[in-house]
């Protein structure tokens, strides 16, 4: 083979290896990132300081050791499964939401399905009345926790108001510096209007804690995450929080809102209500993870995980989610909700 054509066949081999699909895979590094509302995770002890005696053997709903068991082994189902086939790791951050205390999550992290994962907790006891808490959980071997701090959500014309505290969790994803805020807003119980005023203020409560993560890094890569009992359109998301599906709002100062974009009142969402469904839980993000710069992580895209198991296969409710109990009913489901998570991506 002469001169001329071996440097013809060296450029042929070049450009196969240049854009061969297995070379350009391993160039790209993907996380993700997941929330859940794991549906009352309680454990089978009557605390005095809290209203949880609905969660124990001697209630209607005969909440025991077998059935406590029997639905960590769902949440461990769940939560091992999502975004494996995006991230063979599964998630590396898991934000958390109606679980009662740390020894909870501590039995659910250690079930033998996430074991492997090393996941670590962050936790803090909230004033909420039943006991209900937030967490985050993290790969010790892809995230390094710097710090976290949690704000309680108080009302100065409601003294009597108690609920879930917003976490803020900051550290190195893969050796990039992240924040993460976990939240639980106020429930629509007693009627979503009158109700309304409660998630507005914790909207504002949510921006001014990403407003001062800003104020110290504009260009902070900060996620905020959790059951807002809202819907993307929602005031509280849309205009007290400041999130919308309309990157050209970022300019402006607003978070992106992947789940704008997905829900689907009539057809899709992370939980059903009379006929409805709604997309209460949210992964939004700051401007910065919107930008693709080489070498790190950037928002690639958002999901609801709907595997079939997790929702009802038959019956009035097919097709929404598989929920434990049904009134004091056990059904030995998974939640009422329906997990979400986003996928970072580095070059």
């Amino acid at each position: 083979m002469n001169t001329t054509k071996k440097l013809a066949l060296f450029k042929i081999i070049a450009i196969l290896l240049l854009f061969s699909p297995s070379l350009i895979a391993q160039s790209v590094q993907k996380v993700s990132i997941g929330f859940y509302n794991l549906e009352n995770l309680f454990d089978t002890i009557n605390t005095a300081e809290v209203d949880d005696i609905e969660f124990t053997p001697e209630s209607a709903k005969k909440w025991n050791t077998k059935k406590y068991y029997e639905k960590l082994d769902n949440m461990a189902r769940a939560i091992s499964g999502i975004a494996t086939d995006k991230t063979p790791e599964g998630l590396a951050i898991v934000g958390l939401c109606e679980i009662e205390n740390k020894e909870v999550i501590i039995d659910l992290i250690n079930h033998p399905l996430l074991k492997a994962r090393n996941y670590q907790v962050v936790h803090y006891n909230s004033p909420d009345k039943r006991g209900i808490d937030v967490a985050l959980i993290y790969q010790a071997n892809l995230f390094t926790l710097e710090n976290s701090f949690h704000f309680p959500l108080t009302l100065p014309n409601k003294l009597d108001f108690y609920t879930r505290d917003q976490l803020l969790v900051g550290g190195k994803l893969l050796g990039e510096q992240v924040y993460f805020l976990v939240n639980h807003w106020p429930s629509r119980s007693g009627g979503e209007e009158k109700s309304i005023p409660l998630r507005n203020a914790a909207g504002d409560l949510s921006r001014s804690i990403v407003d001062f993560v800003l104020s110290l890094n504009a260009n902070a890569k900060i996620m905020v995450m959790g059951d807002l009992n809202d819907d993307p359109h929602n005031a509280s998301v849309s205009e007290h929080f400041k999130a919308s599906g309309d990157k050209s709002l970022l300019a402006k100062g607003y978070f992106f809102n992947p789940y704008a974009l997905i829900h689907k009142p009539d057809s899709y969402g992370t939980l059903g209500y009379r006929g409805k469904w709604n997309l209460f839980d949210q992964i939004m993000l700051s401007p910065a993870l919107l930008k693709s710069k080489s070498k790190t992580f950037s928002f690639s895209g958002a999901y609801v995980y709907d595997a079939e198991f997790l929702k009802n296969a038959e019956g009035t409710y097919k097709g929404l989610p598989f929920r434990t109990f049904a009134g004091n009913t056990f059904l030995g489901g998974y939640s009422d909700h329906l997990p979400v998570y986003i996928i970072l991506e580095k070059k």
